[in-house]
């Protein structure tokens, strides 16, 4: 019997476990099972909270602490990632202006600003990069990329010629000076990491869809899109560009949006790249059976997310892909099928949503030594 060797490559847990310990639990319910395998770990990222640091881990990246602002304006130490021999700096924006940031009753998306991330790029390009690539999830703000611009010499003036820094006021934006704006950010190649698709504005829009999670009430949501639809309008007589057309451009509060107008960042898909970036095809041309996975699987997983962009390179190398997720739909869609073998739900039984994020580990671990035990009978 030849031993199998299982490439797991799950994304991360929301809420539970990062992508580093949910495939360091799948390997471990292997080792338990009587399949006689052999194991590579390789967690991913699709531009979630979490991918940058997988992207600099990878590449035995060099980290560079900064103090900057946080979501409000107070002082921090974050950092950022230099990889490529220095030229290439690897930027998550939740590790300045992240949910984890701020304590949950301090939420307030109307104040929350992208500023700290943007001195996290300039101190990057005070170290002379010439590629920046931002991971984009898990931002406390939606404010369009403004605090970024700002940081970066770009200012939002109101009819009196005063700035207006905070996403409440954005309505009354008249004017936009770009006259101050660091031109080593128009000559630095800027990506930017999406796993969403939804446009700046309206039903689908950052604001609508994202404000919640970032503590927006339903007044706020209206106030923060009518806000970054002024913002819009401003911007597209300065530049031409309708921010509010742009696909991945409601990402992370419209950060995507702002930056590819602005700096004429490159929006791209975050699996896609980060597959590309850590040599993923060399690991996945070396394995029998494919695992991967995230807190849900469903019809969306196919818009990009992570394990959709694992199980479309398994197929194109005839593998077998199972998904692991902590819910999965009944009446699995159709699309589905087409790239996964096989999908799971961890869970061991119905419970609530608390109890489940808690035994995320042992409920990998239980699960993978199942499917191990299972090959093991087939083989």
């Amino acid at each position: 019997m030849k031993q199998v060797r299982v490439l797991i490559a799950p994304n991360a847990f929301k809420h539970s476990l990062n992508a580093q310990d949910a495939a360091r639990a799948i390997q471990e319910g292997f080792q338990q099972s009587t399949l006689d395998c052999v194991c590579e770990c390789f967690p991913i990222g699709d531009g979630g909270d979490g991918t940058g640091e997988l992207m600099i881990w990878t590449h035995n990246g060099q980290r560079i602490p900064a103090e900057v602002d946080d979501p409000f304006g107070r002082k921090i130490t974050a950092s950022f990632g230099l990889v490529a021999n220095g030229q290439t700096a690897i930027i998550e924006m939740a590790s300045a202006s992240g949910l984890h940031r701020v304590k949950p009753n301090e939420l307030n998306p109307l104040k929350a600003t992208s500023f700290g991330t943007g001195e996290l790029i300039k101190q990057a390009l005070d170290q002379g990069v010439t590629q920046l690539v931002l991971a984009i999830g898990g931002s406390a703000t939606v404010d369009g990329g403004t605090g970024i611009l700002r940081a970066l010499g770009v200012r939002f003036l109101n009819a009196s010629g005063n700035e207006l820094t905070e996403p409440g006021s954005f309505t009354d934006i008249t004017t936009i000076d770009v006259s101050g704006l660091d031109p080593r950010a128009l000559t630095c190649d800027i990506s930017i990491l999406c796993d969403v698709d939804n446009t700046l504005l309206g039903d689908q829009g950052s604001a609508a869809v994202f404000g919640p999670q970032k503590g927006a009430t339903p007044e706020a949501v209206k106030i923060l899109d009518a806000g970054l639809a002024t913002l819009a309008n401003v911007a597209q007589g300065l530049t031409g560009i309708d921010m509010a057309a742009v696909k991945h451009g409601g990402a992370a509060g419209g950060v995507s949006a702002g930056l590819y107008t602005f700096l004429k960042a490159k929006l791209i898909n975050g699996i896609d790249f980060f597959l590309d970036f850590t040599n993923f095809n060399e690991a996945v041309a070396n394995a029998d059976l494919v695992i991967t996975g995230e807190g849900s699987i469903d019809e969306q997983t196919l818009h990009g997310k992570g394990p959709f962009g694992v199980a479309f390179r398994a197929k194109a190398n005839q593998l077998p892909v199972i998904g692991l997720a902590g819910k999965i739909p009944l009446d699995q869609h159709d699309g589905l099928s087409q790239y996964f073998d096989m999908l799971l739900a961890i869970g061991n039984g119905p419970t609530d949503l608390p109890t489940a994020l808690k035994n995320t580990e042992q409920n990998l671990v239980r699960t993978a030594r199942q499917i191990g035990n299972l090959l093991a009978n087939r083989i």
